[in-house]
């Protein structure tokens, strides 16, 4: 945990990993707490019928061993691969610490997978079994032919070759002794998002809890505070919503709101929020974008928020404003990979707050801005974010990728692939993925920045920045943007957005054309996926013979979904 501090300063110095022989993650989250204080409120869950159901850490506790047991008895195994394909639920908090206790390796998968990729994760993983409901009990029985055999359970009851999860559950025993796991031994296996080529298997051990806990700590001003309790709505199934929210904050004692959104709905999530007497959130750079679309949320929807962590994409500028404005909150941005997670952060409370910049180096790591031979680069120099290893919070490798694995890293250095600089202060500002960055006539140019301005025109909900190739400029800087509800593309929109850009960043900056879609499609962890507008613009520059005008707007919104 982090030590008292009062100033960033302080707590660096302090600062000082504790990692034991002998570590995992469901003792550490759950079993400790039953232990100690068997009543105590774990997780408060809003079920799909509207009713509240909370759940203290004991229930958890000999629920999981129940599953343990019954896991056991189904053929697992330590190192075994078990899929949990659930959404925010008790079940998924069960599962997850089952998996752990028996040493066992947890494949948390996305609620909103179609079948193609559960048959590619579930196929690279060598997955022995699957936690999941009766709409992924449906999908796998889509893929069974493509796929290893499995043992389905589905919390729903027996359906599509599913064998009932409470029955098997209420036969079993609620005594189970943990397998002995140390810090290194493999427990959690998270598929990177996609967004750059195939997914890749990231494979944690036990530590990476550890290792997320003082990045939590500080994005959250000293979590836990009395009265703490903390909601995301990002999926359970990704690092974001498991490690940046619901494991760390089980493991310091602070009770997790669960819900299940099948879209995300800011009127829902604000409700939500209101209703339960949220104090510590980490919602996603998108969902605020959303958020700010809610007129009036404040009066509407009286908060109790004490903090908000944000991170996934860039915030920007913009966004950040917004909340310090019209929800009176400094929104902690933070940065992190699937690989190696909230390495780089934002504190509030010690001042550690700057708009348009991710952060500064969190507790117990070490980041600095590298050239491509891993040189560290000097201040104000753009580069590749890297962070130093060993590092606790650090993945062991890529699943069955060695060679993935090796080209991570340049020496002591875990490369990132996300370009960024560090400032005289030692703030550091993403400005894109490696293949993100557009190169213009000279100027290299990161379309966070530009993004983050766009959405700023009160006409924009959301914003998509890629290089389109041009014969004359290397690239041209061009927006996909996507309206707020009643405003209708126009020529003359797309100039005054154009010039919004230009007057707040720069002439090289602006996008040189804008063409305005239905859709900006997003990965399941809320983050724009760029390659697919990269390709649409690569395809669109074949094509065209004639110089690119200053904007395109098409007729009518184009769908891209």
């Amino acid at each position: 945990m982090l030590p008292d501090a009062s100033s960033y300063e302080e707590l660096m110095a302090r600062f000082r990993w504790v990692v034991p022989e002998r570590y995992n993650m469901a003792v550490d989250a759950c079993d400790k707490w039953a232990a100690i204080e068997p009543d105590r409120v774990a997780l408060i869950h809003r079920r799909a019928d509207g009713r509240t159901d909370r759940w203290s850490y004991d229930r958890l506790a000999r629920a999981s061993n129940r599953l343990a047991n019954a896991l056991v008895d189904l053929g697992v195994r330590r190192g075994d691969r078990v899929a949990i394909l659930l959404p925010q639920s008790p079940e998924t908090a069960i599962a997850h610490f089952a998996v752990y206790k028996l040493g066992a390796i947890a494949l948390p998968l996305a609620n909103l997978f179609g079948v193609e990729a559960l048959a590619y994760r579930l196929g690279d993983s060598g997955a022995t079994t699957v936690i999941t409901d009766k709409a992924g009990a449906a999908k796998l029985a889509a893929i069974r032919d493509r796929v290893a055999p499995l043992t389905v359970l589905s919390v729903d009851g027996a359906t599509d070759g599913a064998a009932d999860f409470h029955k098997l559950l209420a036969r079993a025993s609620e005594s189970f002794r943990p397998v002995p796991t140390g810090p290194d031994d493999p427990a959690l296996m998270i598929y990177t998002s996609g967004t750059t080529g195939p997914p890749k298997g990231a494979l944690h051990g036990h530590r990476v809890l550890l290792g997320h806990i003082p990045g939590v700590q500080f994005a959250h001003e000293f979590l836990p505070v009395d009265g703490d309790l903390m909601w995301t709505p990002s999926d359970w199934a990704w690092a974001g919503g498991l490690l940046n929210a619901l494991l760390p904050s089980l493991a310091l004692g602070v009770p997790v709101v669960a819900c299940r959104f099948e879209k995300f709905d800011p009127d829902l999530a604000y409700w939500l929020m209101a209703q339960y007497g949220v104090r510590n959130a980490f919602i996603p750079p998108t969902a605020l974008k959303i958020l700010r679309g809610v007129p009036n949320a404040r009066e509407k929807y009286p908060l109790n928020l004490r903090t908000v962590g944000s991170a996934g994409e860039a915030l920007g500028r913009e966004t950040y404003e917004w909340a310090r404005a019209e929800l009176d909150i400094v929104v902690n941005e933070f940065y992190g990979q699937t690989e190696c997670n909230i390495v780089i952060g934002s504190c509030g409370r010690l001042g550690v707050t700057r708009a348009g910049a991710t952060g500064r180096t969190t507790p117990g790591h070490e980041v600095a801005i590298i050239a491509a031979d891993g040189t560290v680069l000097p201040t104000g120099s753009l580069g590749q974010i890297a962070v130093a290893r060993p590092d606790p919070v650090m993945f062991l490798n890529y699943w069955n990728r060695p060679e993935a694995t090796a080209e991570k890293f340049v020496g002591r250095w875990m490369t990132t692939g996300d370009q960024g600089v560090m400032d005289e202060d030692g703030y550091i500002h993403f400005v894109g993925r490696d293949d993100d960055v557009i190169t213009s006539s000279g100027y290299r140019i990161g379309p966070a920045e530009i993004e983050d301005c766009i959405i700023g025109h009160p006409a924009v909900a959301l914003a998509a920045v890629v290089g389109k190739p041009d014969p004359l400029r290397t690239e041209i800087v061009k927006a996909f943007v996507r309206l707020v509800d009643g405003h209708e593309p126009s020529e003359a929109l797309a100039a005054e957005i154009r010039d919004h850009v230009r007057t707040r960043l720069s002439a090289h900056e602006y996008p040189r054309e804008i063409e305005f879609v239905d859709e900006i499609p997003l990965t399941t962890t809320g983050k724009v996926i760029r390659r697919h507008f990269r390709e649409r613009a690569q395809t669109e520059a074949e094509v065209t013979e004639a110089e690119v005008p200053e904007a395109k707007v098409t007729g009518a919104p184009v769908s891209v979904g």
